[in-house]
């Protein structure tokens, strides 16, 4: 699994040559991923993914948090390398009343990866499932709130495409699919400069996971379809 892959690719300004992605970073401490497990912490990192730097004050406001137990957890993600102090905002009037005079914190992008299973202790897996559970959960929520929110003439209506497909794959090759997903997204990456008007953020999610075995059989079904949700269409395609 990985969150936040690579950085702007070769979407770049012209003359100026594209950022080669970052090198995959595992995260393998307990105590991190305990700290990013965290289902507060989780909203408020995305909260600073999709909207930009903030504030303690702001994220209590959004989140319907404490301000004083937000801070805490922004010092925490901080001290293990999700989010970092900002001067972005300095000087400028937030809305709701927050000052340059502020904290400002921001997200910090990267190629961060979790352990196999295979080589993750007992205690280690507890926290991933308690991680996964809240990341799944507020994936779909955030999902379904934007789609019900998006209103008629609206051109991004079109825009929720999604895959449900099967693949008959070998281990190592199952690794490379992976790695040239994580590509194809660095691809589309760009520093803001780059970005042109009328672009919007959008949130990409990938699951890939074995088919159970039933009746010692591997999963397979010749019956398979590859369902998929193109921005303009609907369409059912036999595999």
């Amino acid at each position: 699994m990985a969150q936040e892959p690579g950085t702007p690719g070769p979407h770049a300004p012209a003359g100026q040559a594209p950022a080669l992605p970052p090198d995959p970073v595992e995260l393998s401490d307990l105590a991190t991923l305990k700290a990013l497990a965290h289902p507060r912490r989780q909203r408020m990192l995305q909260h600073l993914t999709l909207q930009g730097p903030a504030t303690s004050a702001t994220l209590a406001r959004a989140l319907g948090l404490n301000t004083g137990s937000t801070s805490y957890h922004l010092r925490e993600l901080a001290r293990h390398g999700f989010v970092e102090e900002t001067a972005k905002a300095q000087g400028t009037k937030e809305a709701g009343g927050a000052t340059g005079r502020e904290r400002w914190w921001r997200a910090i992008p990267g190629d961060r990866r979790f352990p196999p299973r295979g080589r993750q202790s007992p205690e280690m897996r507890l926290v991933m499932d308690e991680l996964n559970h809240h990341a799944y959960a507020a994936d779909l929520q955030l999902f379904e709130q934007v789609q019900q929110d998006t209103t008629d003439g609206d051109p991004w209506a079109d825009a929720f495409p999604y895959s449900r497909g099967s693949l008959r794959l070998t281990l190592p090759e199952l690794h490379a699919f992976f790695e040239e997903y994580i590509a194809l997204l660095n691809r589309y990456k760009r520093p803001e400069a780059g970005t042109p008007s009328g672009a919007r953020t959008v949130l990409t999610r990938m699951l890939a996971f074995p088919a159970p075995a039933v009746d010692g059989r591997d999963g397979r079904d010749p019956r398979a379809t590859h369902t998929t949700n193109p921005p303009t269409a609907k369409r059912t395609e036999p595999s």
